[in-house]
Parts: C-alpha cells; structure tokens; sequence
C-alpha cells in the first residue's frame, strides 16, 4: 500500500512540473527580468516567442518604445534604430484567452491589423483595459497578452524612467539605448542537477 502511494505522489509530482508553464529570463543592460509564459492560456504565442528566444533572435536588439504611463516595447530594432532582419510570418492573435493587460503583463506588439504580430513585445506599466479582447473587429480584437513578470518590476519600472527622445520617424526612444543582452528559458533547479 505504501509503495502505489509513493508511486502516485511521484506521479503527481512529475504531473504538476510538466504542467508548469515555462519562464524566461530576459537579462537587460538594465538588469534582470523573470517572466513566466501562459502556455496554457497562449500557446501559438508563447511557441512564437519562444522559438525567437532560443534562436537567439533578441540578443542584442532594445527596448526602443518607452511611455512612463503606458507600456515599454522592445524585441525588434537594433541599437541603432534599424529593424531587426529574419522576422518570420505573422501570428494568429490569441488575445480572446481571458487574460487582461495589467501591470507586468507581457503581450503581443503588433500593426492596426489584429493577426499581424511577429516578433516584437511590450510590458504593460499600468491596467491598460482599452488593449483589452472586446470583440473579433478590427478595432475590438485587443492585443495578445501572453506572460507575466514575476521578478523584475523594479528592472521594468527602471526602463520605464529613462528619458527618451526621437530617433529618426521614431518617437520614445530611450535617448541612451535600452540593451535586451538575451532571452533564455530559465531552468529550474531540477533541471539543473
């Protein structure tokens, strides 16, 4: 009897870690930023993502757009304001899955066009309910939030104060560049033995 206990509460165990969603650690010039994915909830979004992050896809690209009241946005130009080359298609938009874009929450940057987003990311510095799904239109689809941050805020809150200016076309563009160094997916300590 003690041992089908045991072998169920390792089931379980293994269960429970499987089912985990997964996180990333996103290493800036700022500092260091932990976010856990929403597999669950956005997994077309979260393949995306991920697949950008372990082709390296991010290293050295910036967080070029930074509104203080509003979001920062990063994953799609390098230091010097040009696009990052060897973006793949865009996505399905996932944002009717029941998450909101609160504070710290990661989702999908994206054109006026509801499923054209790529590769590009912002994290939300406040409740932004007006990017929020209302309906399937072109105006009501909202964006795709698909993570979290949950270690970092004050990393994130650091970015969000840097003085910004115009580059070019641009306009909020941190005036000293805004490094993401690499995304990587974090490995527990399981993982690691």
């Amino acid at each position: 009897m003690k041992l089908s206990a045991l072998f169920f509460a390792v089931l379980l165990l293994a269960g429970n870690a499987l089912a985990q969603n997964p996180r990333v650690e996103m290493k800036t010039s700022r500092g260091l930023i932990t976010i856990e994915l929403y597999q669950d909830k956005a997994p077309k979004t979260v393949a995306n993502f991920l697949q950008y992050a372990k082709s390296g896809f991010y290293n050295g690209t910036i967080f070029h757009r930074v509104i203080s009241s509003f979001m920062i946005q990063g994953g799609g130009f390098e230091r010097d304001m040009q696009e990052k080359k060897g973006t793949r298609g865009p996505i399905e938009n996932e944002a009717a899955n029941g998450l909101r874009n609160d504070l710290g929450t990661l989702a999908m940057a994206r054109t006026s066009a509801p499923h054209s987003a790529s590769a590009q990311f912002f994290i939300n510095l406040k409740g932004n309910d007006f990017l929020n799904y209302r309906e399937p239109t072109t105006q009501g689809f909202g964006y795709a939030v698909f993570g979290r941050v949950v270690q970092g805020m004050d990393v994130v809150m650091a970015i969000a104060a840097a003085r910004t200016g115009r580059s070019g076309q641009h306009s909020d563009v941190p005036v000293e560049p805004i490094l993401i160094e690499s995304v990587a997916v974090a490995t527990t300590n399981q993982e690691k033995k």
